[in-house]
């Protein structure tokens, strides 16, 4: 018995009006590029997988933190009104 009631004489006739249909040509590049594709999604994998584990590293690098609070703090910005001052000459 077959997969699923058909026997290898079925599968035969099934192959060979396949290739009366297609030819050998168009199924030997469809064959080739069946295989570029899977070589490529392989490739878009194993790069995934590299930037992932580039940033599982980036994170858990211990991140460096100073004692003194105004290290972080925000340098104020010299707005217009302050620039135009600064630029008036000292009365």
């Amino acid at each position: 018995m077959g997969l699923g009631g058909l026997h290898i004489w079925h599968l035969l006739i099934l192959l060979v009006i396949i290739l009366l249909v297609f030819g050998t040509k168009k199924l030997k590049n469809i064959g080739s590029d069946l295989g570029d594709a899977v070589k490529g999604f392989r490739s878009a994998m194993s790069t995934g997988e590299k930037d992932e584990d580039e940033v599982r590293q980036i994170d858990q690098q211990p991140v460096q933190r100073t004692n003194d609070p105004a290290a972080g703090a925000a340098k104020p910005t010299v707005g217009a009104e302050s620039a135009r001052a600064a630029d008036r000459p000292k009365v």
